[in-house]
């Protein structure tokens, strides 16, 4: 049994601070919600709520991971795991949204993301949380796999949906869009997702991504 569709979460949109190179600019912040016959596979949770560094730096507009997947017409009692790309206070926010579902990350990201000054430690360390630490490439469930992509932080990954012949990538944050992922200087992470030559491929932060969804 494997995976159906990959459906783009809009979560939040936040404006940059300085010295962010899109400082002062607005953006998206998206999650993905993958449709497989065990159940939902969540990549990424948006934007959690109760930290004033991140409501005064980012002026977050954000919306409940429920209520995304609902208006998805997906049943949020479906989720059945979670992937986060990273653990930046952007991608895990949500995650205690879910006690008891496994979390898949990078076990280098998880020990970063336990010290502090790497993300919120409330919204990555809950009563409930359960991390499926992962060291490197993995299938988590049929179809559906996390890429070891290092470079936003050290413990970076993206993720692979097999569906058909088809192959969908979620580069979550190894490139900020479309653009400069296919123009800009590639790190080896980079290029390692370049050569999948995926048939359709997502990112965290591209509006373009839901544009393309209507």
């Amino acid at each position: 049994m494997t995976p159906s569709d990959v459906i783009p979460l809009h979560l939040a949109d936040v404006t940059y601070p300085p010295p962010h190179p899109l400082a002062g600019q607005d953006g998206p912040v998206l999650a993905f919600a993958i449709r497989h016959p065990d159940g939902i596979v969540l990549v990424d949770t948006g934007i959690g709520e109760g930290s004033a560094w991140v409501d005064e730096n980012y002026h977050p507009r954000s919306r409940d991971v429920r209520d995304a997947l609902a208006d998805a017409r997906l049943d949020p009692e479906r989720v059945r795991a979670i992937v986060n790309s990273h653990l930046h206070f952007d991608h895990c926010g949500q995650n205690r949204t879910f006690p008891g579902v496994p979390i898949h990350v990078q076990q280098t990201e998880l020990d970063l993301a336990l010290r502090e000054g790497h993300t919120i430690v409330e919204w990555v360390d809950f009563r409930g949380a359960r991390y499926e630490a992962v060291d490197g490439d993995r299938e988590i469930v049929d179809g559906v796999s996390v890429l070891a992509t290092p470079g936003h932080t050290p413990g970076h990954q993206s993720v692979t949906v097999r569906i058909g012949d088809g192959l969908v990538l979620i580069v979550g944050q190894a490139a900020q869009d479309a653009r400069s992922f296919a123009t800009g200087p590639a790190d080896p992470s980079v290029e390692r997702l370049r050569a999948l030559n995926a048939d359709r491929i997502h990112f965290s932060h591209d509006r373009a991504v839901l544009r393309r969804r209507k």
